[in-house]
């Protein structure tokens, strides 16, 4: 694989498709909205349909895509803030969206099962072949791609989508968080009655874990509320298909079931808003008061009448649970409902910025604190 830097923006001789791509997204920065002292650019671009990101060494940022096929890699070697280095690690996998990172190995995640790149740092421009580690997980495309982190127990934690909007799922599999070991070994599913989840986070000091889940469509504008839950245990159920954001029934499958028998969301967002990857802010630049706080990338509405999300919301938490919402970073929706953008996944740099993932754009945004 080649190696391809990305073009500065102050470099001689820029093309006038890249000088395009530059004012494109300076038009895009321009019509988001931060708080003051936040400033937001653009960390890398050319990464049609980037969606998950994790951290390597060195810097490396590795992003997943959906739709593309695609596994990249990215570098800022210079420290400028901007990616200088960019490399495509694989063309041909399906739906590689979920990507995590551990002692030199790049871990992806595919529908259908989850590969292994060794010592990837070390190979960027020529990646070895992947190693299959677990291979047992339904192929379905629908809600199919997965979300992949390690924890603290130094287990693999993902999930299985329902292969539909709104189904009595025919195996236990669908519809449920798991976990693994690093080798494959020791499969666990530890939850179920989760509809779609594609991101989750743990709280800083008492590792809680916590995730997003899409609710079902076709039931309206306003129904069901989008969901943040909050894992305790083993076998707990979700919901799904049966309720929807602990306490509406649903009208196909609610039955006799009654949602005091499933384990409801801590807080619930605006239906439709589609929240994927979140993170707990544990840096250091931004304000004391953004420490431990929830940063969630709502992807936006793709069939409500208005469209709503396509923004970075913060959920602010009193000790372990969520109290509020509010809005840290809109605009990728303008007041004429035109879609700019929309954010996937968020991650943390050591030097406490945030990198943003944008699927519509195909790059990432670095946000940062200015402090006086």
């Amino acid at each position: 694989m080649k190696n391809t830097a990305f073009i500065a923006l102050g470099w001689l001789g820029l093309s006038c498709t890249a000088a395009a791509s530059v004012n494109q997204h300076q038009d895009v920065l321009n019509q988001l909205h931060l708080p003051a002292g936040f400033s937001i650019s653009v960390f890398a671009d050319n990464l049609p349909n980037a969606r998950s990101l994790a951290l390597g060494d060195d810097g490396v940022i590795y992003v997943g895509t959906r739709q593309e096929g695609k596994l990249y890699a990215v570098q800022d070697s210079n420290g400028d803030g901007k990616a200088d280095k960019s490399y495509t690690l694989a063309s041909d996998l399906y739906m590689p969206n979920g990507v995590a990172y551990k002692d030199g190995a790049l871990y992806v995640a595919q529908p259908h099962r989850i590969i292994r790149f060794d010592q990837i740092g070390k190979h960027l421009a020529q990646p070895p072949k992947p190693v299959v580690i677990f291979d047992q997980l339904p192929a379905d495309k629908h809600h199919g791609w997965k979300y992949l982190r390690f924890g603290a127990d130094n287990k693999l934690y993902s999930a299985v989508g329902a292969p539909c909007n709104i189904c009595k799922p025919t195996k236990q599999i669908y519809a449920s968080l798991f976990r693994i070991n690093p080798d494959g070994s020791e499969f666990e599913i530890i939850a179920s009655g989760v509809r779609n989840t594609v991101g989750f986070d743990w709280q800083p000091h008492t590792n809680a874990l916590f995730f997003t889940e899409n609710g079902r469509d076709e039931l309206g504008d306003d129904v069901p509320p989008d969901e943040l839950n909050h894992w305790t245990k083993v076998g707990e159920h979700f919901g799904y298909p049966y309720c929807h954001a602990g306490e509406i029934l649903d009208p196909v499958l609610g039955g006799d079931k009654k949602c005091s028998e499933f384990v409801a969301p801590v807080w619930k967002f605006k239906a439709h808003n589609a929240p994927l990857g979140m993170r707990f802010y544990q840096g250091k630049q931004f304000p004391e008061s953004y420490k431990n706080q929830l940063f969630v990338a709502q992807h936006g509405s793709w069939n409500r009448t208005e469209p709503d999300g396509y923004r970075i919301a913060l959920i602010q938490f009193r000790e372990t649970k969520p109290v509020s919402e509010q809005v840290f970073i809109d605009g990728w929706l303008t007041q004429n409902k035109e879609v700019l953008g929309r954010p996937v996944d968020i991650l943390e740099l050591p030097n406490g910025s945030l990198l943003i993932s944008d699927d519509k754009l195909g790059l990432i945004y670095q946000v940062k604190f200015n402090q006086k």
